[in-house]
């Protein structure tokens, strides 16, 4: 791994790197913050995701999430939202395809099936490095995220619940698979044959019989993307009938930016330390 920048934050360490990945065939980026914890021992790891035209950097300058990791004692980890870079198939005037909008999945179809393996990328690659070079429990995981990084964080946590202790999410997009900003994306990445989105819905997912232990999301009344991006209603609906405590609080005037994500990040870090450590 290359170090990019480190600087001391709230005791701890908040640190950039970038590394060759295999999976996606390119250099990756991610940035992980190290709480002072980690001179008694390894701690847990709480995985951010990012949402369209993120990268690591968004949530790092605008998150907030430096002093809630260090009073919690978590490691937080967030991963660039896609690969990139010369030679990486990209739609450079699309903000909701390639670059950027990765949406968490490992593509199958030509020519991004090679580099857009995001999936894999967070669920086997990047963990399995971090362990190596870092004091972290991996025993101890969750996992949240913002609007494609809340549907990714979702979705993830459904079909790897012995992986992930706790999952929550801001603003998700909660049924991909006919929401209009991801279904062209869907069809790019994975083909035209609808059921092979379904282990990328959280909806779908649930449907099908996956399951969490509960689930905490928030979402902006004031969000513009709300009526036909996100639909929290959806999610809600699939948790009632499926009988997963659903936790989703409507946030009067908030929108989709990360003064929303900014506000309640402490709250959602306290949520999940609570899942993660003992006591």
């Amino acid at each position: 791994m290359e170090l990019i920048s480190s600087s001391k934050a709230f005791g701890g360490s908040q640190r950039v790197y970038r590394h060759d990945s295999a999976v996606c065939a390119c250099p990756m980026t991610f940035a992980i913050f190290l709480p002072q914890q980690i001179e008694d021992g390894p701690v847990p790891v709480l995985w951010y995701l990012s949402g369209l035209t993120c990268s690591h950097q968004n949530v790092m300058d605008k998150g907030e999430y430096r002093a809630a990791a260090a009073a919690n004692g978590v490691a937080i980890i967030c991963p660039d939202t896609s690969p990139r870079g010369e030679g990486i198939p990209d739609e450079p005037d699309n903000w909701q395809f390639g670059s950027g909008a990765g949406f968490y999945l490992d593509a199958t179809q030509e020519p991004y099936a090679k580099n857009y393996r995001m999936e894999s990328y967070i669920r086997d690659e990047l963990p399995a490095l971090v362990s190596q070079h870092f004091p972290l429990d991996m025993g101890r995981q969750g996992i949240f995220g913002h609007s494609m990084g809340g549907h990714g964080a979702i979705t993830l946590a459904l079909k790897n619940p012995m992986r992930y202790t706790s999952v929550s999410a801001f603003a998700p997009i909660t049924q991909p698979s006919t929401a209009g900003w991801s279904r062209p994306a869907f069809e790019k990445y994975l083909g035209s044959d609808e059921t092979t989105w379904r282990p990328y819905d959280s909806t779908a997912l649930i449907a099908d019989g996956h399951r969490l232990k509960d689930l905490l999301v928030d979402q902006g009344t004031a969000d513009g993307f709300l009526q036909e991006g996100l639909r929290p209603w959806l999610l809600e609906l699939a948790c009632v009938q499926a009988e997963i405590p659903l936790e989703l609080t409507m946030r009067e005037g908030y929108d989709h930016s990360y003064n929303f994500v900014s506000t309640f990040m402490a709250q959602h870090i306290g949520w999940h330390a609570r899942r993660l450590l003992p006591g």
